[in-house]
């Protein structure tokens, strides 16, 4: 039977080609959707573990440090560091901004205005130490010693780091926070939230307490449509090679009429038939997993987002193919067990 299934796929060798870079290509939009979700979620796990917070304090209210702007008096982050628990707390003031690059149109920014930058390891240049300085994320476009203007000041990038991002690749940019709430508040010593290093014994009135993973939760709500939207063209990306492969394993079986009616004559059952179907369709997605893996890296330039395929992604794919290539020969199952034998000797 498995002859005589790799005799038929070189025979139609042009054929299955047509049908592997099809599946290929969806099976790698299918990859590329999967890093495009998880790139969204990675992307707030980086910038919101990049505080070293073990707490989050945020004014009643707030939805979270990153999605909200409601602001507290300063003098909270001295109250905050004498509580029970805390080794550590630094004001800060976070809020989306747009900046202005001496060549270039606006482009909109993750500004957070703080003090305590020991998470943040630029791949080039420095941290800030000044109030006209910032540190941004590659993906503004800018290198250490250009400027850009934001909320009238001018600022000096000094550091450059990879991959810190936020709402589907807005770039992340450090300051001071004086400088933060001088763009915000005029000047004002507010905070929009203080990240606290241990855990307060006691939450001071009027503020809330979050987790790590309650504000990576928050922070990942405006993006909820879009990874939702995501999701649901990833199911019909794998819908569509289904109908790709089972088209083809149609056809296929069409032209194979003869070969299954001679196989029902000398005795093959139903399960031989379906067995020698889906061993052809099984082989087929997954020589598509395979072209698809390298598509993925060719087309991944094309989204600006960020794309990170996880591991676990691919390792998943030839279990997928293998779901794919099954339910797609049912579709020629049915043609192959109603064939009439009495074709092998010529009838019909």
């Amino acid at each position: 039977m498995l002859a005589i299934t790799i005799a038929d796929l070189r025979h139609r060798l042009r054929q299955f080609l047509i049908a592997v870079v099809g599946a290929g290509v969806v099976f790698a939009l299918a990859l590329l959707l999967t890093g495009m979700a998880e790139g969204f979620s990675r992307e707030i796990d980086r910038t919101v573990g990049s505080a070293g917070a073990d707490t989050w304090l945020v004014p009643d209210g707030a939805t979270g440090p990153f999605t909200s702007t409601l602001a507290m008096p300063g003098d909270t982050v001295g109250r905050v560091a004498g509580l029970d628990g805390v080794r550590q707390a630094d004001g800060m003031v976070i809020s989306l901004q747009t900046v202005v690059k001496a060549a270039g149109s606006p482009e909109r920014v993750v500004m957070i205005g703080t003090d305590a930058t020991d998470g943040v390891e630029p791949a080039d240049g420095r941290t800030v130490r000044a109030a006209d300085e910032a540190v941004v994320d590659r993906r503004l476009d800018l290198s250490v010693g250009d400027s850009f203007m934001l909320g009238g000041r001018s600022f000096a990038v000094v550091g450059v780091v990879d991959g810190m991002t936020l709402y589907g690749g807005s770039p992340d940019a450090w300051i001071s926070l004086a400088a933060a709430q001088s763009v915000l508040f005029e000047g004002q010593d507010l905070v929009t939230a203080v990240a606290v290093r241990g855990t307060p014994g006691a939450v001071p009135a009027g503020l809330t307490a979050m987790t790590p993973h309650q504000v990576q939760a928050d922070s990942l709500g405006p993006m909820k449509d879009a990874v939702s939207s995501v999701d649901n063209s990833r199911l019909l990306m794998w819908l569509i090679a289904v109908i790709i492969v089972a088209a083809l394993v149609y056809v296929s079986a069409l032209q194979r009429t003869r070969d299954f009616a001679v196989m029902k004559a000398v005795g093959a059952s139903t399960w031989h038939l379906f067995l020698g179907v889906a061993v052809q369709a099984v082989l087929i997605t997954l020589a598509a997993a395979v072209f698809a893996v390298s598509t993925a890296w060719i087309f991944r330039p094309a989204y600006t987002v960020p794309v990170e395929v996880p591991t676990s992604a691919y390792l998943l794919l030839p279990v997928v193919a293998v779901v794919v290539g099954v339910l797609s020969s049912l579709v020629a199952l049915r043609r192959a067990v109603t064939v009439d034998p009495a074709l092998a000797f010529g009838a019909g």
